[in-house]
C-alpha cells in the first residue's frame, strides 16, 4: 500500500494539467509543430517541455521516426493517465 502511494505521489510530480494537455495535443496533432500552433505557444518551448517530461520519466513518449508522431507504449500509458488528469 505504501509503495502504491509513493508511486502515485511520484506520478503527480511528473504530470500536471498543463503537461497533460500539451502532450495530448501533440498526440492528436501528430507533431510538435502542429500542436504548438494549436496551443498558441512556440515550437521550441513545447519541444523542450516534452524532452523534460521524457527525461523525468526516463522513456520516450513518441516515436519521432515516423510522421505523424506515434505514441510509444509508454506514451500510450501516459496519455491514458493524462486523460484522467484532464477529466
Amino acid at each position: 500500500m505504501a509503495a502504491r502511494r509513493n508511486a502515485l505521489a511520484q506520478g503527480e510530480r511528473l504530470m500536471n494539467q498543463k503537461q497533460a494537455r500539451y502532450i495530448c495535443t501533440i498526440a492528436r496533432e501528430g507533431s510538435i509543430t502542429g500542436a504548438a500552433k494549436k496551443l498558441y505557444i512556440s515550437q521550441p518551448s513545447l519541444s523542450q517541455m516534452l524532452r523534460q517530461v521524457e527525461t523525468d520519466l526516463g522513456v520516450a513518449l513518441f516515436d519521432r521516426s515516423v510522421s505523424p508522431f506515434r505514441p510509444t507504449l509508454a506514451g500510450e500509458r501516459y496519455l491514458e493517465a493524462a486523460q484522467i488528469v484532464l477529466a
